[in-house]
């Protein structure tokens, strides 16, 4: 057994919540916890390069096994020195397993998006979105999709197909078909975890079956007794066969919406020699009642010496305090860079609109001031709305590469201003403003 105070503590836990500021320490520096991830799903976010990052002080970032696996391919990447070297980023990086991906070959996810997901506001008049019809305007903005609907819901190869055709599982693994060329592939505990190990994240995850929320009851007894499988099975592999003993591996509680399932795979998981607890699933993000009643469950149960990680929270800013309320310390999301490339930009005040505005609208054509006026990120400090709103206008990539830097460091500042609400006992006063 790993002695945890080496990779994570907890330095104050809040006075009147599960809130906690932490630190993780991995290969390629420290993390203060709660941190919310920037995602890189091909080894880039996008739009952005490296220094981008650097400047607004992301301390960690995502990678995803399933797309880079595809593209460039693992032995490639191992080859050049590893994820860092590759993508030029020195500090940790976390790789999702890409369960997520292969399972949503096997069902449509073209479903219609909710309001919620669009944007509409508190009178449901819907925020003008621009380009909503584009490969990646549908907004379904759960981060464990790491690059769908872009690359897999809308892709025209897939559209009007039987998706359930693209995937097989059975107890061993995943087969599937490349949503890019239609090539044949499997997936399974062992190989999952071996090419993570190639890539060579500081945070590697266990392969695991996430259950659609629809799911019955039967099929989500059967996905956790397999993903309870499977995770012994990758962990068993990664002690077995790592080169690096500062790679750290997590397990992920599944279980859907079901108290009972949730609650043994939470003691199941956390019995394990896992160096983190993820919470996983298609409401963890996507529901944020049913995130917020899910946590209530397996909280109480993870160790307190690992961290949590609740995969694809923070569709809204507000979602992260929510989930830092019960007790959460890490956290990612596609949200911020995809709304962003739409011009959808987040503000501190909430208006009609959750923290949000549609750069895209003509009120902004003469607005000179910058997009938020108590940010302090690049862009705030240097551009008004009305150049920004000129950008989408032209179709200027650029417009859209300076909308994900603040979109980025606005949840990266919060959760800054989070930490230091926890460390002085005020956050739940801190979380009152961002209802």
């Amino acid at each position: 057994m790993r002695n945890y105070m080496k990779f994570f503590e907890t330095i104050h836990q809040d006075k009147k919540s599960r809130a906690r500021a932490g630190i993780i320490r991995a290969e390629h520096g420290d993390i203060e916890t709660p941190v919310f991830m920037p995602v890189g799903t091909q080894a880039v976010v996008k739009t952005l390069d490296s220094e981008d990052l650097e400047k607004i002080n992301a301390q960690i970032i995502l990678g995803n096994t399933y797309h880079l696996h595809l593209r460039s391919g693992e032995d490639l990447i191992a080859e050049m020195g590893g994820l860092h070297k590759f993508m030029n980023w020195n500090k940790p990086i976390l790789t999702d397993s890409g369960g997520f991906q292969v399972f949503s070959l096997g069902k449509s996810l073209l479903r219609p998006t909710s309001c919620r997901e669009l944007g509409y506001t508190s009178n449901n008049t819907k925020m003008d979105y621009k380009s909503t019809n584009k490969a990646d305007g549908n907004f379904n903005c759960h981060s464990r999709e790491n690059g769908n609907p872009d690359n897999l819901a809308m892709d025209s190869r897939l559209r009007g197909n039987d998706n359930t055709k693209l995937v097989k599982i059975d107890d061993d693994g995943v087969s599937f078909r490349s949503h890019i060329d239609g090539s044949k592939h499997r997936f399974t505990p062992e190989s999952a975890t071996e090419i993570q190990n190639k890539l060579g994240a500081d945070i590697i995850m266990a392969f695991d079956e996430c259950t659609p929320d629809e799911a019955p009851y039967e099929y989500a007894r059967k996905a956790l007794d397999r993903t309870h499988d499977w995770a012994k099975r990758c962990l068993d592999f990664h002690q077995k066969n790592k080169k690096n003993e500062k790679q750290f591996l997590f397990g992920i509680i599944q279980g859907a919406k079901h108290k009972d399932l949730r609650e043994e795979s939470a003691h199941f998981i956390s019995s394990l020699d896992f160096d983190g607890i993820a919470i996983g699933g298609e409401s963890i993000g996507y529901n944020m009642e049913a995130t917020k009643e899910i946590m209530d469950w397996v909280t109480p149960i993870i160790p307190e010496n690992k961290p949590r990680y609740t995969m694809g929270v923070g569709l809204d800013p507000a979602d992260l305090l929510q989930v830092v309320e019960s007790g959460a310390d890490m956290f990612d999301c596609v949200a911020p860079t995809r709304l962003a490339r739409h011009g959808v930009l987040f503000i501190s005040d909430k208006a009609d609109c959750k923290h949000r505005l549609n750069i895209t609208n003509a009120q902004y054509t003469k607005d000179a001031s910058p997009i938020d006026e108590k940010c302090e990120c690049p862009v705030c400090l240097k551009y008004t709305r009305a150049y920004i709103h000129h950008l989408f206008l032209a179709d200027e990539m650029t417009g859209m590469r300076l909308a994900s830097i603040h979109n980025l460091y606005f949840m990266l500042d919060l959760m800054r201003k989070t930490r230091q609400a926890i460390l002085e006992d005020n956050f739940m006063e801190f979380k009152k403003k961002w209802k």
